[in-house]
């Protein structure tokens, strides 16, 4: 099996990672998580729960549109939020509602699991987002 590894134009750079990995045969996409941040790494929607996701799920849509995928072949999204309470609910679905018909994210989602965690990796990042694709 090839795997391709590579950081699309559009994307914070520099990273100690690709942020997409494709695998011939049976394509796979893998986009790391992605934060709400422009390409040269400032930060969007400080504070704003539901702008941070949707900032995050635009840079997401970047990197699988980069792969020739599209939000229809994501297998799988995954949301970490900091400080997970059940109340934030109505914010994460807002960023998600702001966005999906822009970016092609069907609605119902693909299979998504949402993580609260107590950190990430710099102290204004509220979400991060990651997906896996599949092509033909």
């Amino acid at each position: 099996m090839t795997v391709q590894h590579f950081t699309p134009e559009g994307m914070l750079q520099p990273t100690p990672y690709h942020h997409v990995a494709v695998g011939t045969g049976t394509t796979h996409v893998h986009v790391s998580g992605q934060v709400s941040r422009q390409a040269d790494g400032t930060p969007v929607a400080p504070g704003d729960l539901a702008g941070q996701v949707a900032r995050s799920l635009q840079n997401t849509g970047l990197g699988l549109t980069a792969a020739g995928a599209s939000f229809a072949d994501v297998l799988r999204l995954t949301f970490y939020v900091t400080g997970w309470t059940p109340e934030k609910i109505g914010d994460l679905m807002a960023g998600i509602e702001a966005v999906a018909e822009e970016i092609g994210l069907p609605l119902p989602m693909p299979p998504a699991s949402l993580i609260g965690v107590d950190y990430l990796f710099e102290p204004d990042v509220l979400v991060e987002v990651e997906a896996t694709a599949l092509l033909d």
